[in-house]
């Protein structure tokens, strides 16, 4: 039986989202589908637009990061079609999530934020969490434009280091 390319496409995304306890920022999900070759990253831009138009998909963006989650109407459509994705293909989705899955899990659960406050400053939203609950919540109010997204920037390098800071000052 022949398949319409951008249909696997969709349910090799699906499936992807659906193997994971947390979100997929589109860079990642880019990585593993454009480093198999499987299609070109506009193809790849299209699918992701079809997903969230069709509510398959549902997406967050935080900082310039754009993080997608499989949505209920996405489970049920690849319960129905997910056999469309043949065994090899899910293997490979399976060893580069199993491979990577400390590596995504901590990007999608390390969120950094700024925003213009009233008082004409910028205030910095700093969170970790883990498996949905919030391990720390830092906002902080700068001056600049500049220095809320250096400091959002610190935020997703350092995050381990200034978690562990904390915790050895307060405790």
């Amino acid at each position: 039986m022949t398949q319409d390319p951008l249909t696997l496409y969709k349910l090799i995304v699906l499936y992807m989202l659906d193997k994971v306890s947390f979100k997929l920022t589109n860079a990642q999900i880019s990585d593993f589908i454009l480093e198999k070759e499987y299609t070109s990253y506009m193809t790849l831009q299209q699918v992701i637009s079809d997903l969230l138009d069709t509510e398959l998909i549902k997406a967050d963006t935080s900082m310039n990061r754009t993080y997608y989650s499989i949505t209920q109407e996405g489970q049920s459509t690849l319960s129905y079609f997910g056999n469309r994705i043949s065994d090899a293909i899910r293997g490979e989705i399976d060893t580069f999530l199993s491979e990577k899955h400390l590596e995504l899990k901590n990007e999608a659960s390390i969120t950094a934020n700024y925003y213009k406050s009233v008082s004409g400053e910028y205030e910095a939203e700093l969170t970790a969490k883990e498996k949905d609950i919030v391990l720390v919540n830092i906002r902080l109010s700068v001056p600049t434009q500049d220095m809320a997204e250096a400091v959002c920037d610190g935020w997703y390098h350092k995050n381990e280091k200034i978690y562990k800071y904390l915790m050895q000052e307060l405790f």
